[in-house]
């Protein structure tokens, strides 16, 4: 079997990340994309000693897991991969993947872990996405075969999987409230309409970066946030006021600009357009207020069955003490305030931390206090002795150094939230000498992707 090859296979099962998973003479292919089930024709893209690479030519007989996609772009959009698999069995196989990963990575093999809580809304539950601008537009194979040429000279949409310069232009992402997409087209108009060029992915020139649009659930309100290279004001200003006047909804309008040449939507400083500076949307019995470059979750209402089970698994009586390690705006700190005695966050992003605080008063909430800095630096500072200790790291997972520390600290209970079920199962497995994992809640904020929550509940042995 060499690159280029063509095979005819059936899969058999699915890999972690979503790809489907056949053996040919012995040797595992990847799929993409298949689910268990297909009968198909496949194309062998990438081959290494111990496994292949696949792309799918034909599907000869379909899964009866399989569904109709309804977004035209699955498949070759980074957004969300498994459209094409029915729900269910979506849940079920986040099931299985925190289970194996807990077993083959953390040792961890008697672990109960829950059936997925799924998302309530498997469509239209992002409330935030972002779209790159680009001069390159990624042309769909049915594009480049059509009779009359596609421009390929301008695309606002987003990137084609593990790459940085190839940009789908896409007319409607079904992730987000359908509202989105409208504003989307507005600003692409009015893009293409400007005098001001586009921005090379390569060439790092150019004038229009990125659009943000952020939404709340409580208040069905928008933030727009248009992303340039410079500042220029007299151009963005008619496109902020056009959104202003087009869409009631539309609650705040800000240009970020950043001449850093990182694809990233972060601007170096803020002009607010039009509106208000940040919206306002509630978790559960919280108002949370979100600027543009805000973390706020991104699928609210997942957010609250996400931290009903932290509430659950906390189990307050009034009386603890908290530790919130990487506490970020401090969404679950003040989600526990009322029902403890006190809470600490610790938290290394300033810009996440001034949140916190201002989302601390905003719910008259006096019983968290919240600090900024390194947890390895932060922690053995402080004089503590916390009932509980709740930790939501970032995908990365804990560093080793703060696992020690919080042994060191050893918590009668921690409820550790994870994003990542191979990090979450090296971290458990580092703490298990000292912790018994009684139970893991998967929790699904990201219908039709293969990413997953998933919530831990730990008893000091």
């Amino acid at each position: 079997m060499k690159k280029g090859d063509i095979i005819e296979t059936t899969i058999t099962d699915l890999a972690f990340g979503g790809r489907g998973l056949t053996r040919i003479d012995g040797m595992a292919v990847f799929v993409d994309p298949a689910v268990p089930g297909d009968h198909v024709r496949a194309r062998i893209v990438k081959k290494r000693k111990s496994y292949a690479e696949a792309r799918v030519m034909e599907i000869i007989t379909p899964s009866t897991d399989r569904v109709p996609a309804p977004c035209p772009y699955t498949g070759w959009c980074g957004g969300c991969k498994s459209q094409f698999l029915d729900y269910d069995r979506q849940l079920a196989y986040k099931q299985r993947q925190v289970a194996d990963t807990l077993i083959h990575i953390g040792s961890l093999p008697d672990i109960p872990v829950h059936p997925v809580i799924p998302s309530e809304k498997k469509f239209g539950y992002r409330n935030k996405m972002e779209f790159s601008c680009s001069d390159r537009r990624w042309l769909l194979p049915e594009e480049m075969a059509a009779a009359d040429p596609v421009d390929a000279g301008f695309a606002l949409g987003l990137h084609v999987p593990g790459t940085f310069y190839k940009v789908l232009d896409i007319d409607a992402c079904l992730l987000m409230p359908a509202l989105g997409n409208q504003i989307m087209s507005t600003v692409r108009n009015f893009i293409k309409k400007s005098h001001r060029p586009v921005y090379g992915l390569r060439s790092h020139q150019g004038f229009w970066r990125f659009l943000m649009l952020r939404h709340t659930v409580a208040a069905d309100q928008w933030m727009v946030n248009i992303v340039t290279a410079e500042e220029d004001r007299p151009v963005v200003q008619p496109l902020a006021d056009a959104l202003r006047a087009d869409f009631p909804q539309v609650a705040a309008v800000v240009n970020n600009i950043t001449s850093r040449k990182a694809g990233i939507a972060l601007g170096e400083y803020e002009i607010q357009l039009g509106g208000n500076a940040a919206i306002i949307d509630r978790i559960g019995r919280r108002d949370f207020s979100i600027s543009a470059n805000s973390f706020f979750q991104t699928n609210t209402r997942g957010a609250e069955a996400l931290y009903r089970v932290v509430e659950k698994y906390a189990a307050l009586d009034g009386s603890e003490s908290i530790l919130d390690l990487y506490c970020g705006a401090g969404t679950i700190a003040l989600t526990l305030a009322p029902s403890a005695r006190s809470v600490i966050g610790i938290e290394i992003s300033a810009a996440a931390i001034a949140d916190a605080d201002q989302n601390s008063r905003l719910n008259n909430i006096d019983n968290c206090r919240f600090i900024q800095g390194d947890i390895r630096d932060r922690l053995p500072g402080l004089d503590v002795a916390p009932d509980l200790m709740v930790i939501d790291p970032p995908r990365a997972g804990m560093h080793k150094d703060v696992v020690k520390q919080v042994l060191s600290l050893a918590p009668g209970r921690i409820v550790y939230v994870s994003c990542n079920p191979a990090t979450l199962a090296r971290d458990l497995e580092m703490m298990a000498d000292v912790y018994e994992v009684r139970e893991v809640q998967p929790v699904d904020m990201f219908p039709h992707t293969w990413h997953i929550e998933a919530v831990a509940r730990l008893i000091k042995r």
